[in-house]
């Protein structure tokens, strides 16, 4: 019995540490500057971890087979432990989590905490059950005010966000559905929520946020990459949170101007 506990533990162990080696079920392309910086990070710690993972699961397989029960096997002892030992692991431990924190942290707080670069694109994100909303500043660069008073998600656009029609920066803001972003850009997000918790992710551009009632969340990236990425919510909240997705079209500088311009022109 214990030789074929040591095989099943070993071929799991083993079968499992195939699939990350091979990356059967990885993350998507980057298509942000930091993913590069990100997608390192992980796969450091998938690495670190990956051989605390082995060198356990071996020696489990081992232990097993080792001191399995036999005709000739000394009666079993009761055995408090070893202090220094437990010690030990505790510290290591520790330090391994505590390093890889920090070294991923950098990255993490330059986003969020640093400054974006000046001619950033601002877009405001709402998460309400069960949408997103996306409100560009227009021309004059100013969010107009809005108000919970004027909301109506049922509505949709301007009036989902309760954007106030009397404030003189509305008549340029745009509200929609869809996210479009220029490529090679940084963008400077400003994300809140208006009823519950909500998490603003998409994998592609490699970052996740959560979007808190009352509080209004800023970070910033730069998407390199064309394409079309996936948003989703990574936040249960609520009944229709699995259909609470959207979609970021990133595109040229140039395709964006015009888009930009056909939804100011909608205003009119």
């Amino acid at each position: 019995m214990g030789l074929a506990l040591l095989v099943l533990i070993w071929l799991i162990t083993l079968v499992s540490t195939y699939f990350f080696v091979a990356k059967t079920w990885w993350l998507p392309v980057g298509a942000a500057q930091a993913a590069h910086w990100i997608d390192g990070q992980f796969a450091l710690t998938y690495i670190v971890m990956g051989i605390v993972f082995l060198a356990a699961q071996l020696g489990l397989g081992y232990i097993v087979w080792r001191y399995r029960e036999t005709p000739s096997s000394p009666p079993v002892k009761y055995s408090h432990g070893n202090t220094t030992l437990e010690v030990v692991w505790t510290l290591l431990t520790a330090v391994l989590f505590i390093g890889l924190n920090l070294m991923g942290s950098t990255v993490w707080a330059s986003q969020r905490f640093a400054p974006a670069e000046a001619g950033a694109v601002q877009v405001e994100v709402t998460g309400m059950q069960f949408a997103w909303y996306f409100r560009y500043p227009g021309a004059d660069g100013t969010y107009a005010k809005t108000t919970p008073k004027l909301m109506d998600p049922s509505a949709g656009g301007e009036a989902a966000v309760g954007l106030d029609p009397n404030d003189p920066s509305a008549k340029d803001d745009v509200v929609t559905g869809t996210m479009y972003l220029p490529v090679n850009r940084e963008v400077d997000l400003s994300l809140r929520a208006v009823d519950v918790i909500h998490s603003f992710f998409v994998p592609s551009l490699r970052f996740k946020q959560d979007a808190v009632p009352g509080l209004n969340i800023h970070l910033h990236f730069k998407p390199t990459a064309i394409g079309e990425y996936e948003i989703a919510c990574a936040e249960l909240c609520g009944l229709g949170h699995y259909k609470m997705h959207g979609m970021v079209h990133v595109v040229s500088q140039e395709d964006f101007d015009k888009w930009l311009a056909a939804r100011e022109a909608e205003k009119q």
